[in-house]
């Protein structure tokens, strides 16, 4: 349930928003900073047979704990949550630059992606602690975007670390940063806990856990560490598939299930959640094995491999903007995944044709074909499914998407490096002997780079072929997704969806909440925004209130202001404004005129009809705010409709709903 934003001043919410941002940005770029980086890693520690491990395990850890924080918050309190977080995240980052094993890193990873989890989860929770809702709008554009900030700028640092410090420092950079979130958080953040205790399906969220686990574990070793017949491989796959089916039973019996099973009797919800998952397994797979050929093969150092990457994620970005807006302006979006899924496909099996000889504008090309067709059906999902779920689904829903996303990029990651480390020994053993060189040179960067010319084209044509089969075998995936978009149907799109397709970062973006007050708040933050935080002309004139902007907005400080004394000065409705109380003086006197407020010796408080014409504009903007979001529930069940009166009053209640001092003051008479 959404909670109401504590009375902060601006400067500590500036700080506040300004830590909670850079853990997020820490967080959300540890997803694809090692990106550039596992070539040299796997160089320095060895086990190229665990490298996608060090994304998987990330993920895994990120995803399970992103169903899990947002409940712990409104149980334990959001702050304590955060700061667990953020010491998670920081004793991980710190154990994996001292890792002097894959497996210690892989270990590290698994605890970095549980603070990582908790910190994107929570971040936007404790956003809403501090940030009136009706200034929420803003900063949920500027909180998401740093996703799509995380997956431009991960491979590039990632890069410059290994070049110009070490590996480790990918790591070791997020322990200050982190400490500074740590401790200005600890000072500025309120506490706050939701006012009912939520039910936590933990049952659900460890049957699902156990199930991605283990089906991961036999993609990765399957035909690697131990045959597809082995007792190990079979026993994993029935006892995935066991834990697979105890969700399903977990999920029928769960009071507030993780991911309730009725939504699936959508097929629009199907659809969506099929193709957000394939989407998940196109990017993480690409981005993270794409550094390994330009290192290996072309000689790339670790920072020209991050630059190399930037046609691939430009090519997503852009298409992504364009998608969104296309949407949000005609509401159309069927084709979008239909090219993109194709584009997908496409791409990947142009990537599945690099060799060792092929010049770098060709791959740059190929990189932006995939970049751009992943693009075309990143928003599509999203937007979507909050066009077609209840009211009462649309937190389950919307991050359920989110959830499976993050599902199919560790699937992707998983799968591309269990072909690639089946497919390397084999390729890599007869090149190192007609080569003749020693073996351990074969398998660092340094070592390649630094061998003669014709022994290297031995080496790097067997890292290429075995990339050859790595994206080829992926092609197929993008093939089930052409039949799925195939199956998507158009509906027309809720006022609200086609104003969130333009935030391009809510598609990078962890799952947030799966309450569904949560989530209608973001969206009335949305469209509060879209009326420049100035919905107030609109709503006098539906009502017919006989009321200016400027006068309404004094109404709404001075019961702010007085709510605890039942009066209150000017200096003190504008104290948090910076403004001159003399500036509204001329407005206080025109509402004393009018008989709505009285004045004694600079006290001003509500006159019997000035209450009245409180409560008349308190019900006019609660109609105005239900009139924008009716085609959520047009029926306006009482849950609804009980939503949006919280989220109505909290917005007349933090007294921002209906404009700024500075408009106040354009509007006050002189």
């Amino acid at each position: 349930m959404e909670t109401e934003a504590q009375p902060v001043g601006r400067g500590t919410r500036n700080a506040v928003v300004v830590a909670i941002m850079l853990g997020m940005l820490l967080a959300a770029l540890d997803q694809t900073i090692v990106a550039t980086a596992l070539p040299t890693i796997v160089s320095d520690l060895g086990g190229a047979n665990h490298l996608s491990w060090v994304v998987t395990s990330y993920l895994l850890a990120e995803t399970i704990m992103t169903a899990l924080i947002g409940k712990f918050g409104d149980l334990y309190g959001r702050k304590r949550m955060f700061l667990l977080s953020v010491v998670l995240f920081l004793a991980g980052s710190a154990l994996c630059g001292m890792a002097d094993s894959m497996l210690w890193l892989v270990g590290s990873r698994a605890i970095q992606g549980l603070g990582a989890g908790g910190l994107m989860v929570t971040a936007m929770a404790v956003i809403a602690d501090v940030v009136p809702l009706s200034e929420r709008g803003k900063y949920q554009g500027v909180m998401g975007s740093v996703f799509g900030v995380s997956t431009v700028a991960g491979p590039l640092l990632g890069g410059l670390f290994v070049d110009h410090l070490s590996w480790r420092w990918a790591f070791y950079v997020n322990i200050p940063l982190g400490i500074v979130v740590l401790i200005v958080a600890s000072l500025t953040l309120p506490s706050v806990k939701a006012p009912t205790s939520p039910k936590i399906d933990y049952l659900g969220i460890l049957f699902i856990g156990a199930a991605a686990t283990g089906l991961t574990l036999v993609t990765t070793w399957g035909g690697n560490e131990y045959a597809w017949g082995s007792v190990v491989i079979i026993s994993m796959i029935i006892g995935s598939l066991l834990a697979l089916g105890l969700f399903v039973v977990a999920e029928h019996r769960a009071a507030e299930p993780l991911l309730p099973l009725r939504l699936f009797r959508s097929g629009v919800f199907t659809v969506c959640s099929i193709m957000s998952f394939i989407i998940g397994f196109a990017m993480l797979g690409g981005v993270t094995y794409l550094p390994t050929y330009l290192q290996f093969v072309h000689g790339a150092s670790a920072t020209e491999s991050g630059l190399q990457m930037l046609p691939l994620v430009g090519g997503l970005l852009v298409a992504s903007v364009l998608v969104g807006q296309v949407i949000s302006k005609t509401g159309r979006y069927r084709i979008f995944p239909i090219i993109g899924t194709v584009l997908i496909g496409v791409g990947l099996f142009l990537l599945s044709l690099l060799s060792n000889s092929t010049p770098y504008v060709e791959t740059a090309a190929f990189m932006v074909v995939l970049g751009t067709g992943i693009g075309l059906c990143m928003p599509v999902p999203t937007v979507v499914v909050q066009s077609t779920v209840d009211y009462s689904d649309l937190g389950v829903a919307t991050s359920g998407v989110s959830f499976l996303r993050t599902m199919g990029s560790s699937f992707g990651v998983a799968v591309f490096g269990s072909i690639y480390a089946h497919q390397l020994p084999e390729k890599l053993a007869p090149a190192v002997q007609s080569a003749q060189i020693d073996p351990r040179l074969a398998t660092t960067v340094s070592g390649v780079r630094d061998l003669p010319a014709t022994a290297r084209s031995f080496i790097t044509a067997a890292y290429a072929d075995s990339l050859h089969v790595v994206f080829l075998w992926a092609v197929p995936v993008a093939a089930l997704g052409f039949l799925t978009a195939l199956m998507l149907k158009q509906v027309p799109l809720r006022d609200t969806a086609r104003m969130s397709a333009r935030d391009v970062g809510e598609n990078f973006a962890a799952p947030s909440s799966f309450d569904s007050e949560h989530e209608l708040a973001k969206l009335a933050a949305l469209v509060v925004q879209h009326h420049k935080r100035n919905p107030a002309p609109e709503v006098l004139a539906e009502s017919g209130l006989p009321l200016t902007a400027a006068q309404a907005w004094l109404i709404m400080r001075v019961y702010r202001g007085g709510r605890d004394t039942g009066s209150a000065t000017l200096a003190a409705i504008t104290a948090d404004l910076k403004m001159p109380p003399g500036v509204v003086e001329p407005l206080a006197t025109q509402l004393v005129a009018a008989g709505y407020l009285s004045e004694t010796l600079g006290n001003y408080r509500f006159t019997p009809a000035g209450l009245e014409m409180f409560q008349r504009f308190v019900g006019a903007f609660r109609t105005w705010m239900l009139t924008r979001l009716a085609d959520w529930d047009p029926e306006n069940t009482e849950a609804f409709s009980a939503a949006i009166d919280r989220i109505a009053t909290q917005m007349i209640d933090q007294g921002q709903s209906l404009t700024t001092g500075k408009h106040a003051a354009a509007l006050t008479p002189a």
